[in-house]
């Protein structure tokens, strides 16, 4: 009896299958990234002492962007909205929801009146609790970050 030889191994990898889970991730990632940014795009104000609000990322949180020309949106969802509708749809989506909180991110440009015509919207919605998203100035001086500034002195009489 002869003895049966092994078939002969095949040293190349094979990549395709690879590079065809790479393709669907690369499409799943780019669906999805345009979808990751909440709300419209707004160049922020920036202050130097800003304090970070996680709670303005969650998915439910009730934004309202104010564009420098004058435009509102409301998220979560991200529609646009005029101003006369923001008090009664913020009531809606106030409902049920333990954390109050509504949050303005308002582009640097915009007109103040603009952002104080939100205010007054929400204020006569009911909302007691106002965040005002805004990004962190850069440091002129590492050394001084988030130092308070020294008393001034007494004036002399």
């Amino acid at each position: 009896m002869e003895k049966k030889k092994a078939p002969h191994v095949v040293n190349d990898i094979n990549v395709t299958p690879m590079v065809d889970v790479m393709l669907v991730l690369l499409i799943i990632f780019m669906v999805i990234t345009p979808m990751l940014n909440k709300g419209v795009a707004v160049d922020k104000v920036k202050t130097k002492n800003a304090i970070a609000m996680q709670a303005a990322d969650k998915e439910d949180a009730i934004l309202i962007a104010v564009t420098r020309n004058g435009q509102f949106w409301l998220s979560p969802g991200n529609n646009q909205i005029r101003l006369e509708d923001i008090a009664e749809k913020v009531r809606d989506l106030q409902t049920n929801k333990l954390d109050k909180t509504v949050y303005i991110r308002a582009d640097a440009r915009a007109k103040y009146e603009a952002v104080e015509d939100v205010v007054d919207n929400l204020r006569a919605a009911g909302v007691d609790q106002l965040g005002l998203i805004t990004e962190q100035a850069p440091s002129e001086n590492p050394n001084q970050q988030n130092k308070p500034a020294a008393p001034a002195a007494p004036a002399a009489d």
